[in-house]
């Protein structure tokens, strides 16, 4: 019975965000309240389901990025790149896509956008167009770059750890399909709205025309802030090697930026997104309350029942079936629930198979279960507003500059986009491990 309580709750929470017939943040905190006033989850299991990694992580970034903005250094790099352009919108876009790939293979996702974003709609403020495209189609990208290494999505460090899985395991056998997923998704863009947007030539005068440093207002400060930004970032490439985690580096980096740049500390934390803030917490308690009652547990186990002991059926429906699942709830405790069920399955295929050799386990059955996890948690993010944390805190930077993106809006563009690269994943999968069997 309380298994079935969680699960209303959850639809009806995800109806209302989906609606947006209330504030999702309110909706969320809702549905968290009743988890516990109901007692389908333990107060101590809701509490430990709060990732403090997530949570540190968006208040750090955030504190940091506000201070870097008072020096005008993202007008500055928002002219620097229009100008460089020459005021072509498809030419930017297909730069920031480039460069949000390429930073969220190496950086967390939500930082990548927190960086890229207020860029985002600074430029598209000088040419006089919406940044929605934009920004929709950069978390896209960043979700896709961040499945490449093991190191740019939480599942990847997830599984890495548990299946023993090194970084070069993961820059070997899912950056190729990555670098294909993302140059599909880039040809797809371009086909779509190279025409679509369009800017005057009055526009384009006005830009080659500007001078970018004229847009920089604290020269001393913004040097200062880079300083502490490019250890932060040191930080978050070192993680692996110091054993911090990459939360822990951007408090820690936010406060040291608030002291070097002398910023008013009360100030600077009203400009938190403290309502991004709680929706995780509150979405985080949620999936807790799901896990304990086991409602997780069950869906992992039937998309794992489903395929026997057909290989290429079990990891198509891993893969599809992660991806599906991962649109809707977090990923993260998805992937923590598939992992042993995945570890039991590799056991029992090893059985069948009579497989003794360590290679041949991993090469047949092993490796194929694990990529086709991480491809569908990973990418599966980008099915939805709230599939991934990048989403949601896009979502609500647009939002406060003014610019509106609803859940129907996102599904729009990220729906057909998730399809497209589970689809290449299928195919990848196919190729690489069951088309000479």
């Amino acid at each position: 019975m309380n298994m079935i309580f969680s699960v209303i709750i959850f639809a009806v929470v995800y109806i209302f965000i989906a609606s947006e017939k209330l504030e999702k943040t309110v909706v969320t905190l809702i549905g968290a309240f009743l988890m516990l006033a109901l007692h389908l989850v333990p107060f101590e299991n809701a509490i430990a389901a709060i990732d403090l990694n997530v949570i540190f992580l968006l208040v750090g970034m955030m504190t940091c990025i506000y201070i870097l903005s008072k020096t005008g250094f993202f007008e500055w790099m928002a002219i620097i790149v229009a100008k460089h352009s020459k005021g072509e919108p498809i030419v930017i876009m297909v730069l920031f896509l480039v460069i949000t790939a390429v930073f969220s293979a190496f950086l967390d996702n939500v930082t990548t956008i927190i960086l890229l974003a207020p860029v985002t709609i600074l430029i598209a403020g000088i040419l006089e167009i919406s940044p929605v495209p934009f920004l929709i189609c950069e978390v896209i990208a960043s979700n896709i770059g961040g499945t490449a290494t093991l190191i740019g999505d939480p599942p990847n460090i997830l599984i890495g750890l548990q299946a023993n899985l090194t970084f070069n395991d993961f820059l070997i056998n899912l950056t190729p399909v990555t670098i294909i997923i993302f140059l599909a998704f880039l040809g797809t863009v371009y086909f779509i709205f190279r025409k679509k947007i369009r800017v005057s030539e009055n526009v384009k005068s006005r830009v080659t025309e500007a001078i970018p440093h004229l847009a920089i207002i604290d020269r001393p400060n913004m040097i200062r802030a880079l300083w502490v930004l490019g250890l932060i970032f040191l930080g978050f490439l070192t993680h692996g090697i110091t054993d911090i985690e990459p939360g822990i580096i951007a408090l820690g980096g936010s406060m040291l930026m608030i002291i070097v740049c002398k910023s008013e500390i009360d100030s600077t934390f009203m400009r938190v997104e403290w309502g991004v803030i709680f929706f995780f917490i509150g979405l985080f308690i949620i999936t807790a309350g799901l896990e304990y009652t086991g409602a997780i547990q069950l869906v992992a186990q039937g998309v794992i029942n489903l395929a026997g002991t057909n290989m290429f059926l079990l990891c198509m429906i891993i893969l599809i079936g992660s991806a599906l699942i991962s649109s809707c709830l977090d990923n993260i405790p998805f992937v923590i629930t598939m992992i042993p069920m995945v570890k039991q399955l590799i056991l029992y295929l090893t059985a069948s198979c009579g497989l003794t050799s360590d290679p041949q386990i991993q090469a047949q059955i092993a490796q194929p279960l694990w990529w086709s996890l991480a491809l569908g948690a990973c990418l599966g993010g980008n099915g939805t507003l709230i599939g991934a944390t990048a989403n949601v805190v896009m979502a609500k930077i647009s939002e406060r500059n003014k610019h509106h993106i609803s859940f129907l809006t996102f599904s729009k563009y990220g729906f057909p986009f998730m399809a497209q690269s589970i689809l290449i994943s299928a195919v990848y999968l196919w190729l690489k491990y069951f088309l000479h069997r």
